[in-house]
């Protein structure tokens, strides 16, 4: 509560300093709050407030290079606090709405293919960077995993996602990166039918991209004919598609340990069936 009345209180700032005018609920995502916005011209518009940090650092630049093409367009940013004001999508219809899976992973995968088709710009996060500081944790991950139940299948997995990644971290890619992309930061909108929100930009290697929708909406199953699909939208080698997609179980898995907590038991189902297990 305490940060989002402080997000609040920022947002304030902003609607006077950019010329806004709110004119409904405040909206709270997880680490963000949006307010709906009109500019003086008339426009609709959606404020988007939030703090800095590793994972939203550099949203602006990388919606100003993807320059509206399949993402929601960039309207004003402040770099330094991270606040944004974007078009209006509709955020009552979420890709996430779409009944049938592979009709929603296919959209998907098309915005996805846009997405990545662009080169990053310099001055964010790095593939290669989030791989070095993924094997420099696993070690202490992997021992204090001794003693616990499962410890020994939970070991062998994540030395096996590592084993994957190992093969193709010397290339890490050099394309912009959402890193996030489901189906709930997928909206309709007015200028094309979806659009994405809510970037994580990283330069890196598209096949870091896909394991988000094989894990959103995990119980409708196809996971592998979703990969297929992504794959081949994206026009990626398939195992090296496959390596990236294990290192996101990974990536994923470290946090979950280091928080305490078990692996994802649909993650691991994932990371078995790309394993071939």
């Amino acid at each position: 509560m305490v940060r989002y009345a402080r997000l609040l209180e920022r947002g304030e700032e902003f609607l006077e300093r950019w010329g806004l005018r709110q004119e409904g609920t405040p909206m709270s995502g997880q680490v963000s709050v949006v307010l709906p916005v009109v500019r003086e011209d008339g426009t609709r518009a959606a404020l988007k407030l939030q703090d800095v940090d590793d994972e939203t650092v550099g949203e602006g630049l990388a919606l100003r290079t993807w320059g509206g093409d399949g993402v929601v367009r960039l309207l004003e940013d402040d770099a330094e606090t991270g606040t944004l004001l974007l078009e209006r999508l509709d955020e009552g219809r979420p890709l996430a709405a779409v009944t049938d899976v592979m009709e929603a992973t296919g959209i998907l995968a098309e915005l996805l293919a846009r997405l990545t088709a662009v080169p990053a710009p310099e001055g964010l996060r790095t593939l290669d960077g989030v791989v070095a500081g993924m094997f420099e944790r696993l070690p202490a991950v992997l021992k204090s995993l001794e003693g616990r139940g499962g410890a020994e299948d939970d070991r062998r997995l994540l030395e096996d996602c590592a084993a994957a990644v190992r093969e193709v971290a010397g290339e890490p890619g050099d394309r912009l990166l959402h890193w996030d992309l489901h189906f709930e930061n997928v909206l309709a909108a007015e200028r094309e039918p979806w659009l994405v929100i809510d970037p994580k930009p990283l330069a890196g290697d598209p096949g870091f991209e896909l394991l988000p929708a094989l894990w959103n909406r995990y119980g409708e199953g196809q996971q592998a004919r979703r990969f297929d699909l992504l794959t081949e939208t994206l026009g990626l080698d398939r195992e090296r598609a496959r390596a990236w997609t294990l290192g996101r179980v990974l990536q994923n898995s470290l946090w979950q340990v280091e928080e305490g907590e078990g692996l994802d038991v649909e993650q691991v189902a994932i990371a078995r069936g790309l394993l071939g297990r």
